[in-house]
């Protein structure tokens, strides 16, 4: 470890003096030269380092891992050579980007987590300034997979020329809000899967968080979707999509107080869907990929309501698990009559509640996949729409897998370890980790379950 510390820290300071060329106009022979292999190494490399090892060691260290250390170090060092191969590469030339500027912003989050590490390392200051370090450690570390999704964002839309001049507002809208589904199916399969001790702790039921967020983001869309002059039709569509959600929010947070579960946001997004599946757009690829990703929408509309309401008490002999977040009855329900059909129906919710957080990533990949640009590229390269939305597809199974692998990553490494046989995701007790008391503890009975519907007392 000294020995790294020795070179890397003055290595990677001096990266911020390193300089690349870029040109504020480029000719044709630069803007349409061959991509060289040291560009693809670039991209390559910085893919596997932001994309899988980064995230991996994130969740090395939320596990408490000791691989967590010797995985951040090694990506420490391979990001850096990806830094310098993206500075020294020949063949295309492209114009001065955000892309290059963020990767210089990068330097701060890098350095400063480094310096955290080593700090830690060290075991000073344990009772004054140790625990707070802690805390920023962890949230930088968390922070790495956002930082890196977005580079990967500008550096795509570098790479491809796009979101120059008049592109860029719709750029920004598909790219964000794309990712902002991707990151809701991300987190649902993370709060279904390995957060429900958490959603319990929190004393809200998941409905609360989600009619929140779409409540709060329904607020600012309402506001920034006209930019003055004449009204256009997207721009009316646009905003009333705004209306939908800070009120179908706003409902959903009613319906969620006393920890009780609700249909809202799923219904909010079955609307959403429809409206983006009625959006008519200028090429016919275009209208039908906006067509398959309001149906994706829908899709993950329904199955989240089904889930809600339909995959209730699904707790197991084996399981334990009665206080569950899908746990939607009082307890006084007739009970499934065998075993093996309790079974069957914890088998079949396991499975089931995979399905609205896939197909949320999924919409967000379409929806990032509908500009303009990107759609007139396939469009002139002869690409018919079947061809393109099965290859956004074939790209949201990818997402999905590595966010499902992160999560058992999680489960059965570092403090998480000792489970049982098997590829089940459920975290087994252990002296870290405990279940949630079930029913007959003394919590109270809003405390133990969410429930459709109004209780007595608010």
């Amino acid at each position: 470890m000294s020995r790294f510390i020795h070179w890397a820290l003055p290595l990677l300071a001096a990266t911020t003096a390193v300089a690349h060329k870029h040109h504020d106009e480029l000719t044709d022979e630069q803007a349409n030269a061959p991509v060289d292999a040291i560009l693809w190494i670039h991209m390559a490399l910085q893919v596997f380092v932001w994309g899988i090892l980064f995230p991996i060691g994130m969740v090395l260290g939320i596990s408490r891992s000791r691989w967590h250390v010797p995985l951040q170090t090694t990506g420490f060092v391979l990001t850096l050579g990806g830094y310098f191969l993206g500075h020294k590469h020949h063949g295309r030339q492209f114009l001065k980007t955000v892309h290059g500027t963020y990767a210089n912003i990068l330097i701060v989050p890098i350095l400063a987590q480094l310096c955290l590490g080593i700090y830690l390392k060290l075991h000073i200051h344990e009772k004054s300034l140790r625990p707070w370090m802690v805390r920023l450690h962890g949230v930088i570390g968390k922070s790495y997979p956002v930082l890196g999704w977005v580079q990967f964002l500008f550096g795509a839309a570098t790479f491809r020329g796009y979101c120059r001049g008049g592109h860029l507002g719709q750029c920004l809208a598909h790219y964000i809000m794309g990712s902002a589904f991707i990151a809701y199916g991300t987190i649902m399969a993370v709060m279904l899967l390995v957060g429900e001790a958490w959603v319990r702790r929190s004393g809200r039921s998941p409905e609360w968080w989600d009619s929140w967020v779409i409540m709060l983001w329904g607020i600012v869309n309402t506001f920034t979707e006209h930019h003055g002059g004449a009204w256009s039709v997207k721009d009316m569509q646009h905003t009333i999509l705004g209306v939908l959600w800070w009120t179908g929010g706003a409902l959903g947070i009613f319906l969620a107080r006393n920890n009780q579960r609700n249909i809202v946001p799923g219904l909010i997004i079955i609307l959403t869907g429809w409206g983006m599946s009625e959006h008519a757009q200028a090429l016919m690829i275009s209208t039908r990929v906006h067509a398959i990703f309001g149906y994706t929408l829908i899709m993950a509309g329904v199955t989240r309501i089904i889930e809600v309401c339909f995959f209730a008490d699904v707790s197991t002999a084996a399981d334990d698990d009665t206080n569950s977040e899908h746990t939607l009855a009082d307890g006084t329900q007739t009970p499934i009559p065998t075993a093996e059909g309790n079974t069957a129906k914890a088998g079949a919710a396991r499975a089931f509640r995979h399905l609205p957080a896939y197909l949320l990533v999924a919409a967000g990949t379409l929806f990032m996949s509908g500009t303009d640009e990107q759609l007139q590229f396939v469009h002139d390269n002869e690409m018919d729409h079947v061809t393109y939305i099965l290859i956004m597809f074939s790209i949201s199974f990818v997402l999905y897998t590595l966010v499902v692998s992160l999560i058992h990553l999680y489960t059965v490494t570092g403090r998480n370890s000792t489970k049982r046989g098997g590829d089940a995701i459920e975290m087994n007790s252990t002296k870290w980790y405990s279940r949630v008391p079930n029913a007959e503890s003394n919590a109270t009975e809003a405390e133990r379950h969410h429930i459709i519907g109004d209780d007595d007392d608010d």
